[in-house]
């Protein structure tokens, strides 16, 4: 499956594993590479040292192309740049953040930079910073989002219709006619979280896992959207935001309600009742927890299916 995406990460399929927090260690990266697709490490929820581990144990577990992913709302973010480029990492997906403050120095030290927006106006802000393709995520991601609240199927058209550079498409998105649905609406590669949380090489907790496959149609919410837009699963932490909201809260009041290390406490230590349990609206299309190289592996299974099918409706 050649395509911009592949020959620019050299990679065997157009599948990106998103970069998620709490999930996304070396474990699951390296599966996904291995497998022929693009496996991240999700720095937001890694300490500067702790990302160079993952690094370094990453390189003994693959021999393939795999990235790094940068929330450049964290701290200590020169310090991650920093590593990345001395442990030699040839892939930087960056998010949350101006692209303009390190695409040219990761560039000049020969690393492929991508951008994650959630617009049309940022893909090409993200353009003209010079970054080598970009990530448009729908509302319907998991995680941190976008506040323009625009969909997966009308965001990537919109984007395709202006952008220059390779379309990554993101948003509800963990099967094979997902991924060829996006495609044909214009993107050249997709990247996937939700499926991949649900895999046995996630660093998420298993009871987190389980509540992912157990989620139905109308568990995650959008909320937050005063501090930075983030989708959760429903439980008794996001109820108890709910309440908070019905009081007119300040931006004050939300952060302090939030507190520290509440997405770590859901998602890596197995607190379903107190954390913050990030996960996309496809969740309810997720039924099981399966290796990461099954998962693409079906991935591309079923796309092929699915293209073969259309191809049989427009012979008719």
């Amino acid at each position: 499956m050649k395509n911009r995406v592949t020959e620019l990460f050299k990679i065997d399929y157009p599948i990106i594993q998103a970069g998620m927090i709490w999930n996304s260690g070396w474990r699951l990266a390296s599966a996904v590479s291995n497998s022929g697709a693009l496996g991240l490490l999700g720095a937001g929820s890694m300490y500067p040292e702790i990302l160079r581990e993952h690094i370094q144990k990453c390189k003994k577990a693959t021999d393939k192309p795999f990235g790094v992913n940068v929330p450049m709302l964290y701290p200590d973010i020169d310090k991650i740049m920093d590593i990345i480029m001395e442990e030699g990492v040839k892939i930087v997906f960056t998010s949350a953040g101006n692209p303009k403050t390190y695409t040219s120095k990761l560039k000049e030290n020969g690393i492929t930079v991508v951008h994650v927006v959630s617009s049309v106006k940022f893909a090409l802000k993200a353009q003209e910073a010079g970054v080598d393709a970009v990530v448009a995520e729908g509302f319907e991601a998991g995680g941190h989002n976008g506040r323009e609240e625009t969909t997966t199927f009308t965001l990537i058209p919109m984007v395709k219709e202006q952008l220059d550079i390779p379309l990554i498409a993101a948003g509800g998105i963990a099967s094979g006619r997902g991924m060829l649905a996006a495609m044909v609406l214009g993107a050249d590669a997709v990247q996937v979280g939700s499926r991949f949380v649900a895999s046995n090489e996630a660093s998420s907790h298993q009871s987190f896992k389980q509540m992912v496959v157990d989620a139905k149609e109308g568990d995650t919410h959008l909320t937050l959207k005063e501090l930075a837009p983030v989708r959760m699963l429903k439980n008794k932490f996001f109820e108890s935001v709910v309440q908070l909201y019905t009081t007119n809260p300040s931006k004050e009041d939300l952060i302090s309600h939030l507190g520290r290390a509440r997405a770590k406490r859901g998602m890596f230590e197995g607190d379903l009742e107190e954390g913050e349990l990030e996960i996309g609206q496809i969740a309810g299309l997720i039924h099981d927890i399966k290796p990461a190289a099954e998962i693409v592996k079906n991935m591309i299974s079923e796309f092929e299916i699915a293209k073969a099918e259309i191809a049989k409706i427009q012979l008719q």
